[in-house]
């Protein structure tokens, strides 16, 4: 049997790692604290919520969390630590480069609006990536629950701020409200401006979810896009057009999109080809972060250390890292196999 190497000192590129939800627990305390802020008992338990998603009420449920955790980040240095703290946790992991998503709009109203929002944000960013020397850039997403004119203004901002950071444009929220197409000028915005795009498809609904998202919108990643294993063309589509899907498996199984580890279909899109980058979603709600995505397909799915440098390889391809770091990682990665 061959010698587990660490998943940790696996160099990977981190591409679903969500604001709010990349938070840690006992930041979260501690800012409800500072705040006078009450949070649901599930957020105070010392361990994951219990979440099922694939209903609307479940989901409300889930956002309801998310909100009350949102509600903690009310000044430029609770920003500032989230992301310093979030760029920790990654280099724990082994990350040599994350892309982090936010939706400025939730943040706005405490910081002053949606372009100072962005400049916190963004310098927050710089100065994480300078103080632990992590590669960082943000993804700007979109709210398909709110009015798609919403999406087009935050595609002009994040096009706007190209040159300080942001890498892509993504669309998340309950994929079951809002028709991908809906968001098509939106994205064509961002797409013009030189971001990639990331929208959010294939986890609460099926295959044409996915589908939408690459006819609709073009994406060249897809937030998820595990369902696509239920169509067989669907997942030569992807293969054949090299589109990454940002696979989430504890998030999968804690929403309920899947029952169990080894249910999520990571051996399916990997034997056809699908480009994979795992990532960790939400860790404060999931409780586990990206170097546990990677155990995940080893312990469930049986993917030996080289199919798992290959998933690391995937997912510094699919980044839009520069050259030269993606040159350094991937040295690194066949380092970690030598």
């Amino acid at each position: 049997m061959e010698h587990a190497r660490d998943l940790t000192l696996l160099p990977k590129a981190h591409l679903h790692l969500h604001f709010t939800g990349s938070m840690r627990p006992s930041t979260l305390l501690e800012l409800a604290d500072k705040y006078g802020v009450r949070l649901p008992d599930a957020l105070t338990a010392g361990e994951p919520p219990k979440l099922r998603a694939t209903d609307e009420r479940g989901w409300f449920r889930f956002q309801r969390l998310y909100d009350a955790a949102r509600s903690c980040l009310r000044e430029p240095e609770d920003i500032r630590r989230l992301v310093r703290e979030a760029a920790e946790e990654d280099v724990r992991d082994g990350a040599g480069w994350l892309e982090i998503q936010v939706d400025p709009t939730s943040y706005a109203p405490l910081l002053g609006g949606l372009i100072p929002a962005m400049e916190i944000i963004l310098d927050a960013v710089d100065s994480a990536s300078r103080e632990t020397g992590l590669g960082m850039r943000v993804l700007v997403a979109a709210n398909r629950m709110k009015h798609p004119l919403d999406a087009r203004t935050l595609a002009r901002i994040a096009v706007r701020y190209a040159d300080r950071g942001v890498v892509g444009f993504g669309l998340s929220n309950d994929e079951r409200r809002g028709m991908a197409r809906d968001f098509d000028r939106a994205f064509a915005i961002a797409r013009e401006g030189g971001l990639l795009a990331a929208p959010h498809g294939g986890e609460l609904t099926g295959p044409a979810s996915v589908r939408d998202c690459l006819d609709d919108l073009h994406a060249s990643r897809i937030g998820h896009g595990v369902r696509a294993a239920e169509d067989p063309r669907l997942l030569r589509k992807l293969a054949e057009r090299g589109v990454t899907c940002e696979v989430c498996p504890a998030s999968n199984v804690a929403l309920g999109v899947y029952e169990k580890p080894q249910d999520v279909p990571l051996r399916t899109l990997f034997d056809a080809g699908v480009p994979m980058a795992l990532g960790a979603d939400d860790p404060l709600l999931f409780g586990s972060r990206l170097a546990a995505q990677y155990e995940i397909a080893r312990r469930h799915h049986g993917f030996t250390d080289v199919e798992l440098a290959e998933l690391a390889r995937q997912s510094v391809r699919a980044s839009a890292a520069p050259a030269e770091v993606q040159a350094k990682l991937s040295a690194g990665i066949d380092a970690w196999l030598a």
